[in-house]
């Protein structure tokens, strides 16, 4: 498993275990609730805290959010970072971001992508929101691209963008779509689609 993030951006590390709890009470309430549906008043509840002690941790809650992003993408890649290795060379490794996700999916706390369930709340002035979770998917992406580079045989530039766009694109709806549909088979059907995309190409 990761290692528990730092949040020195948003908050000082000699009080980093209230600011530890303020995030895990946001995200399980951002997550399952949604990020406008979620306000101060009630994380301060939950985390039984002063409304003095949480702004002196964050500055609003649109940076309590920005934290929030940053564990779940962290935790969430540098997870799926380990697994990769953990399969075969060549087909099982290029696939394994759909075996992954069918793992989060059976998981009791899957409400699908948490950047993307935030990403449909923000308004037009959210830019710092909508900036991070760009910047955290162009880096779950191009993770996506190294896998294609360790695994096809002298892939062009041109081809693993490709492979690890389709791949991408591939997740997104299954994982947007999985919980949609609360069912898995969108992931199955995904899984069993990205072969096509490099059927033609000398494999690992």
């Amino acid at each position: 498993m990761a290692d528990r993030p730092v949040f020195s951006y948003f908050y000082s590390m000699k009080n980093s275990a209230i600011g530890e709890k303020i995030i895990k009470t946001a995200s399980k309430l951002f997550y399952s609730n949604g990020y406008n549906a979620t306000g101060v008043n009630e994380i301060i509840a939950k985390c039984g805290i002063a409304k003095a002690t949480l702004y002196s941790h964050f500055n609003s809650k649109e940076d309590i959010c920005l934290a929030y992003l940053q564990q779940r993408h962290d935790a969430f890649l540098t997870s799926f970072k380990i697994y990769v290795p953990e399969r075969k060379n060549g087909k099982e490794q290029l696939l394994a971001i759909f075996d992954f996700l069918t793992d989060m999916y059976r998981d009791g706390d899957f409400n699908g992508c948490w950047a993307l369930k935030t990403l449909g709340e923000l308004s037009p002035n959210q830019e710092r929101i909508f900036a991070a979770i760009q910047k955290q998917k162009k880096e779950f992406l191009s993770y996506l691209g190294e896998i294609v580079v360790n695994n096809v045989v002298n892939v062009s530039k041109a081809e693993k963008e490709k492979i690890s766009g389709g791949l991408y694109l591939l997740y997104e709806s299954a994982i947007t779509e999985s919980h949609l549909f609360k069912n898995d088979w969108p992931i199955f059907l995904s899984k069993n689609i990205a072969p096509s995309i490099f059927e033609r190409m000398e494999l690992v």
